[in-house]
């Protein structure tokens, strides 16, 4: 899952990589994308890099490599998910999100993940792969697969899936709206509840259930 900066700057990259086979500067990178400084560029070429869509080419200043675009990924054949019972159906498993620090937000193709029938009801639905232990009191425990109902409100106390605006990421907290904005709480003493005003966060979805693997 890539955020849309993220998913900006790479088309952007593959783009001029595909005229001229040079990698644009971080200060034509950053005026593409409209940021104030090239600090930005840094952290997003960084997430890029550690997520495996680009690489940096060494002994070559600014030099950059495409590995994969959005929708490209492919399941190994060790990881290929089982074709579902018939008392089961497939939802999208559309990437990771943070219990802890952000990371997400553009959707792909990818691959389904198959989730028992009674564990969601009517509307959209998708799947998450969980990483972190910010939530591990409220029984969400990292590599879990969070089931998500697609939505942009919520209750207070609902554990949701929250775009902070500003990061233009996602992580997975429970939800208190206050008179003066939005609390984000973790389920984990050592991770704080960040608060925020009324229009800095979006709520994308709430959690319905989990679904966990357990080593053999």
């Amino acid at each position: 899952m890539l955020t849309q900066k993220q998913h900006d700057l790479l088309k952007f990259i593959d783009k001029r990589l595909k005229k001229n086979s040079v990698s644009p500067s971080y200060d034509e990178m950053k005026d593409a994308l409209g940021l104030a400084s090239k600090s930005g560029i840094h952290r997003l070429i960084t997430a890029l890099e550690e997520r495996g869509f680009i690489r940096k080419l060494p002994h070559r200043a600014r030099a950059l490599e495409v590995l994969k675009l959005p929708g490209e990924e492919r399941l190994s054949a060790a990881n290929t998910l089982a074709e579902p019972a018939n008392d089961q159906i497939t939802i999208p498993l559309i990437g990771k999100i943070a219990a802890g620090v952000p990371i997400l937000a553009v959707e792909h193709d990818g691959p389904s993940f198959a989730v028992p029938d009674g564990m969601i009801g009517h509307g959209d639905h998708f799947a998450l792969q969980v990483e972190g232990e910010s939530m591990i009191n409220a029984g969400i425990l990292d590599g879990d697969i969070a089931v998500i109902r697609k939505a942009n409100t919520a209750r207070n106390n609902q554990i949701i899936v929250a775009f902070i605006v500003q990061d233009e990421e996602a992580t997975l907290k429970r939800l208190y709206k206050t008179a003066n904005g939005v609390e984000l709480i973790a389920e984990n003493p050592d991770f704080p509840t960040r608060t925020f005003g009324p229009d800095e966060v979006e709520v994308q979805g709430v959690l319905v259930g989990i679904v966990r693997k357990y080593p053999n």
